[in-house]
């Protein structure tokens, strides 16, 4: 199937060029490296290279989610360390080819296993590694075990990877300045995971959201995603916050604000919103999982997530 480009206008006075193909279309984009596709300019000195939206294999090497730079004139901030030191290694392969200036801070947007099992790379090169204290607890509790999926499924693409220490954790907002911009590291409330931030660089009005907000797959409800609490943060703090604004979301291109709140927010809704119909005319689990969501089977991975999400929701509202 053939590959086309076009460029993405975001309502905000932007225009960014990126490889689009279709939902079928699984191919490596970008067969020379590790990476799933080559890293896309979303403003200026601000990168992020588009994972592929489908879980871990070993095709895409790992890079199922959002791994992200931002350039300034004394340090360059790598938003996500990878799913593995291979990959992590590959995007430093493409910072270099922009610029020389250092990797001092990789930030890891959750405890997920794309988000921090690459950080030893980023140790190596003299990076802090910094992550939401939540984040930390998560990869405390789960990360052997991530590593130990990942190394299954990627094989001898997940060579060197190893769990190290986080550097600095923080629990609201940390700054950090790279020399003529500057990121803002925002932990908005409970959302999708333990310790998802989001990362703002206001010289560029860019939002690095992360997986506080979804709009190209269906969002993942995990066990102990608290969706009641993940709509209370996005009504209460993130969408005020994220209004205007260029958004990077976890997966997926780059979009506007419009966009992850009609995915986002309106799935949870909806998807509370039938669940508790449900609950109220005495429905059980068995049910839930009948539960129509023609409206969002557009959406990557809605076969694999769909019947499983509303389950999850019915079990937590039952007790709500």
């Amino acid at each position: 199937m053939l590959q086309t480009v076009k460029s993405l206008s975001l309502g905000l006075g932007l225009l960014v060029t990126c490889s689009l193909t279709t939902a079928a279309t699984l191919a490596d984009r970008y067969p020379e490296s590790l990476l799933y596709d080559k890293p896309i300019e979303v403003a200026d000195n601000v990168w992020s290279a588009i994972g592929q939206t489908q879980y871990y294999s070993y095709e895409n090497a790992g890079h199922n989610n959002n791994l992200s730079f931002v350039i300034g004139n004394d340090a360059v901030l790598v938003v996500n360390g990878g799913a593995s030191y291979l990959l992590a290694k590959a995007l430093h392969d493409e910072i270099k080819q922009h610029t020389n200036t250092p990797v001092k801070f990789v930030v890891d947007e959750n405890g997920q296993s794309h988000a921090m099992l690459g950080n030893n790379y980023w140790k190596e090169q003299g990076a802090t590694l910094i992550a939401h204290s939540d984040a930390v607890e998560e990869i405390e509790s789960h990360g052997a075990d991530g590593l130990s999926s990942l190394q299954t499924i990627l094989k001898e693409r997940a060579e060197g990877s190893r769990l190290v220490k986080i550097d600095q954790t923080f629990d609201d907002k940390m700054t950090l300045d790279l020399g003529g911009i500057s990121a803002e590291l925002i932990h908005f409330g409970p959302a999708h995971s333990a310790g998802d931030i989001s990362v703002y660089i206001p010289q560029r009005n860019v939002m690095i959201a992360g997986d506080i907000a979804f709009h190209t797959r269906l969002l993942p409800i995990f066990p102990d995603t608290d969706t009641a609490s993940w709509l209370e943060t996005w009504n209460t703090t993130f969408a005020k916050f994220a209004q205007n604004k260029i958004i990077i979301p976890g997966h997926g291109g780059p979009t506007d604000f419009a966009t992850v709140d009609q995915w986002t927010r309106g799935y949870l809704e909806y998807i509370r919103g039938k669940v508790a119909v449900l609950i109220e005319e005495g429905g059980s689990l068995e049910d839930a999982y009948q539960i129509d969501q023609a409206p969002y089977q557009h959406l990557e991975t809605f076969e694999e997530l769909a019947a499983k999400n509303a389950g999850r929701v019915f079990e937590a509202m039952e007790f709500e």
